[in-house]
């Protein structure tokens, strides 16, 4: 009988997640960016996002079980066409959202609360409109509510088994906590929160063993290795294992490859790098890798800096583009490359100008200050093929070679493989690329600049061969280039920590959807999914009012709770036992600091925030909302039965009246939207036109 209150609560989650889920066939927000990398899993082509792979791997997993082929772009706003079965998808993805509630219920019983407060954390896991809408579309965020709610339901299983350590379920709960680490972490960076959670909870456990003069040191030993094997080597082997498959799956060259090193491109299908010349010759027309995490290929274009010299910007740039290429020349007081005369092959200490193939213009730096790094020199395209200075030649300086070793081994320069630098003959400044963003008159590029402090160790002045071509030379052997997964994994996980930092507002313009961590607790402002157009099916994320608020009052009244305890147990006083205040700050704990370890982060990041960012700290809001009405109502001792009833039916009744009076913004809104009253509760909502 334990389980039919649950399973009736899953039952109406499904109703919820499911009910019109595809009534809208238009790509609805994020659906535009996690149904297009969905598609690139099924073509098998290499992408590049910011979050790691495990959710996107299934939505790739999902519309390959609906049947889709892959070949629909998920254009914003764009309608579906027939032969994209977007409701099944959904539907598969809805099963995540569909899950949160039986897992709140659950875990609010190992939490060892009351059988009320646990229909009260069903509740208002069940009928929060931000978590029901942001369930029903094809977006990350679903699994990542479910890794962190089954993440925090492990931990609270695996405490429940500490009377009888080293049992096969105290291994069992211990080792789903770490697997759940692992996964929660696979669909985004955001789990590190719920990680640290786990891990606060295994030093405050650890530190009570440690004092534990009863348990014997090879007993601790074991403590600290099952720690340690299950809750760090587990999660991070879980953590990789994504990224192997990830690499498996997308082996075919795509539209990220130039964030991937030129080895690692090298060795995807429908890529040339491999059949490019191996040694590098004057006269050879290339593209340079910048070797630093995150880094680009050396780039130029027609447009000037409207700063500084005024002459032809050089930027980073991601993508392949006929602008990234540059052909080896010898400097102006040598004679000029002739194409009959014997190969010259480029070695360490080479002097070169470096000319860019579209515009003829030679790379070029001067003492005038960079326009983003002002400390650095900038480095622009000046003259032309007959006319320059000595202001365009540089020194190649290799570094080592990935193939064959130290720098002292490289008797030649290798496309792919060889690490060089380019040291400017007349400044003594090295060309770098790190990720300083140039203003919109740079189309947000990453600047290239002319280092002028030597730091043989700054990977950002690296640079390799990427693309090559020479006629004159015979093309190189595929067996040269191997990229190790160990290093493929590491720079993947730099670029993508990388690239996260970079989305940072923008101030030229006014981004309507985004708010700040602030703005969050006390619901002061909505998030519009799609066109508000009368004509238009609208999906607004904001949560149920009563839920936010309450649970956010819930929080700054523990802690008022918490300090009157203290003090009346500084004046002696006996409230509760101390079996019962161990369990009260026990739950208190997780419930509090899940929060505030959720919360904090986003107060300090530089980068945009939006509302769905909150939702993963909600839960341990809601959580501790039911605790202290629990604390307060439903286990007092002080207050009749008739009485806890009937705060029970309130405040049921109150967050299932409040979630029925806003479900529209979830299960979509037709018509002019200024004609359904009564929803601007704050007057910050952007829900209607004004």
């Amino acid at each position: 009988m334990e389980h039919v209150a649950p399973a009736i609560y899953t039952l109406l989650s499904c109703w919820t997640r499911f009910y019109k889920i595809g009534y809208s066939p238009h790509v609805i927000w994020d659906e535009a960016h996690f149904g297009k990398f969905g598609s690139h899993y099924l073509k098998r082509e290499f992408y590049f996002d910011v979050h790691p792979p495990l959710g996107k791997m299934l939505v790739g997993l999902a519309g390959l079980l609906s049947g889709y082929d892959g070949h629909f772009d998920f254009k914003s706003g764009e309608k579906y066409p027939d032969n994209v079965p977007y409701q099944s998808m959904r539907v598969m993805l809805a099963m995540f959202g569909v899950a949160l509630v039986p897992l709140g219920w659950y875990t609010a019983v190992e939490l060892g609360m009351s059988w009320r407060a646990c229909h009260l954390v069903a509740l208002m896991v069940l009928c929060d409109v931000a978590w029901l809408c942001i369930s029903r579309f094809i977006l990350l965020d679903s699994m990542l509510l479910f890794f962190t709610f089954l993440t925090v339901f492990c931990l609270t299983k695996f405490h429940n088994q500490q009377y009888q350590p080293f049992s096969f379920d105290w291994w069992f709960w211990l080792v789903m906590t770490g697997l759940s680490i692992g996964w929660v972490n696979g669909v985004k960076l955001v789990g590190l929160f719920v990680t640290a959670l786990v891990g606060l909870y295994t030093i405050e456990d650890l530190w009570e063993k440690f004092g534990d003069l009863k348990m014997s040191y090879r007993d601790q030993a074991r403590h600290w290795g099952a720690r340690i094997a299950c809750l760090i080597i587990l999660p991070f082997l879980t953590y990789m294992a994504a990224f192997k498959l990830h690499f498996i799956i997308l082996n075919h060259s795509g539209p990220g490859d130039a964030q991937m090193s030129s080895l690692f491109q090298a060795n995807l299908e429908g890529n040339d790098f491999a059949n490019n010349p191996l040694d590098i010759a004057f006269g050879s027309k290339l593209t340079l890798k910048n070797v630093g995490y995150g880094g680009g290929l050396l780039h130029s274009h027609v447009q000037t800096y409207p700063v500084g010299s005024n002459q032809q910007q050089v930027t980073c740039y991601h993508y392949k583009d006929d602008n990234n290429q540059w052909i080896i020349q010898p400097p102006w007081d040598e004679p000029v490359y002739d194409s009959s005369s014997p190969l010259r092959y480029l070695k360490h200490g080479d002097v070169i100008r470096l000319q860019h193939a579209p515009t003829t213009r030679n790379l070029h730096s001067h003492n005038v200050p960079a326009p983003v790094s002002k400390h650095n020199n900038e480095v622009s395209c000046y003259g032309n093929a007959t006319i320059g200075d000595y202001h365009d030649y540089w020194v190649v300086e290799v570094v080592d070679d990935l193939h064959r070793g130290r720098r002292e081994k490289v008797d030649r320069i290798h496309s792919l493989t060889t690490r060089m630098r380019f040291k400017h003959q007349v400044l003594g400044c090295y060309l770098r690329a790190a990720n300083a963003i140039l203003p919109q008159w740079g189309f947000k590029q990453i600047e290239v600049s002319c280092d002028k402090e030597n730091n043989p160790k700054d990977t950002h002045t690296y640079w390799n061969v990427e693309s090559h071509w020479n006629e004159r030379l015979p093309p190189g052997d595929a067996r040269y280039y191997s990229s190790p997964f160990i290093r493929d994994f590491w720079h993947l996980n730099v670029a993508m920590m990388t690239s996260n930092n970079a989305l940072i507002p923008d101030p030229d313009k006014e981004d309507i959807l985004a708010s700040k961590p602030t703005d969050w607790p006390l619901l002061r402002l909505g998030l519009r999914m799609c066109g508000w157009g009368d004509n238009q099916t609208k999906y607004y994320l904001l949560g149920t009012p009563i839920i936010w608020w309450g649970s956010t009052i819930s929080l700054g009244l523990s802690l008022v709770v918490l300090g009157v305890y203290l003090l009346r147990q500084q004046r002696k006083y006996v409230d509760m036992e101390p079996r019962e205040w161990d369990h009260f700050l026990y739950v208190g704990k997780i419930a509090f600091f899940g929060w505030f370890l959720h919360f904090f982060p986003f107060l300090i990041m530089g980068r945009v925030t939006y509302l769905h960012h909150y939702l993963p700290t909600l839960y341990f809001a809601v959580l501790m909302a039911a605790h202290l009405i629990d604390h307060a109502v439903f286990t007092s001792r002080r207050l009749t039965e008739k009485t806890k009833w009937i705060i029970f039916g309130v405040i049921s009744f109150s967050i299932v009246a409040c979630f029925w009076w806003f479900k529209g913004l979830a299960f979509g809104i037709d018509g002019p939207i200024n004609e359904h009253w009564g929803l601007l509760w704050r007057k910050t909502w952007n829900i209607y036109n004004l």
